[in-house]
C-alpha cells in the first residue's frame, strides 16, 4: 500500500478577521462609563466650539452645526467602542442616533434660551455651565436611548464564530498494524 498524504488545497485557509468570534460586549456600567468618556469628552469639545462658531452666526445655528458634527463622531464611537457591536454603524443607527441627539439639540437649545430670558447677557462662564449642565440631563436619557434601542439588537445580530475544521491526519496502514 501507498502512504496517503494530506491533500493542501482542501484545508481551510487562515480565518480572517470576520471569522473570529466578536468580543464581549460591555455591560451596562462599563458602557456607561464609555459613554461618559466619549460622549462627555466630545461634549466638553463641542462646548467651547458652540461660542466660537457663534461669534460667526446664531448660537442656534452653531449649536445645530457642532451637534450634528459631534452626534456623527460619537455614533461611530459609540458603536466601535461604547456598545462593543464590532462594527462601524450603517445609515440606519445614524439616522436612529440623530434622533436621540436632536432632543439633546433641544434641551441645550432650551436650556440657554431660558438662561437668556431670565439673563440678559450671561457671561460666557454661566452659559457654559448651564449649557452642559443641560447636555448631561440629555446625555444620560441619550444613552438610555442608544443601550435600549440603537444599539440593543447589536449583540443579536452579530454573525457566530464559525468553527475551524482542520484536516484529519491520514496515516498509512502499515504504520496503524505496526503501532497497534
Amino acid at each position: 500500500m501507498e502512504p496517503q498524504t494530506a491533500d493542501l488545497t482542501k484545508s481551510p485557509s487562515t480565518p480572517s478577521l470576520s471569522s473570529l468570534p466578536a468580543p464581549a460586549a460591555p455591560g451596562p456600567f462599563a458602557s456607561f462609563v464609555r459613554f461618559v468618556v466619549c460622549g462627555g469628552g466630545i461634549g466638553v469639545l463641542s462646548s467651547f466650539a458652540v461660542p466660537l462658531v457663534a461669534m460667526t452666526m446664531p448660537w442656534a445655528m452653531a449649536n445645530a452645526v457642532i451637534t450634528v458634527a459631534s452626534t456623527l463622531l460619537c455614533t461611530e464611537l459609540h458603536a466601535l467602542f461604547t456598545f462593543g457591536t464590532g462594527r462601524r454603524p450603517g445609515w440606519r443607527r445614524h439616522l436612529q442616533s440623530s434622533g436621540s441627539a436632536a432632543a439633546a439639540y433641544a434641551v441645550t437649545c432650551a436650556a440657554v434660551f431660558l438662561l437668556h430670558t431670565v439673563q440678559s447677557s450671561p457671561s460666557m462662564l454661566t452659559e457654559q455651565v448651564v449649557y452642559l449642565s443641560a447636555s448631561a440631563l440629555a446625555g444620560i436619557g441619550r444613552f438610555l436611548v442608544l443601550r435600549l434601542f440603537v444599539f440593543a439588537g447589536s449583540h443579536k445580530d452579530r454573525r457566530p464564530a464559525r468553527t475551524i475544521t482542520l484536516p484529519r491526519p491520514t496515516l498509512p496502514r502499515t504504520a496503524v498494524g505496526t503501532a497497534c
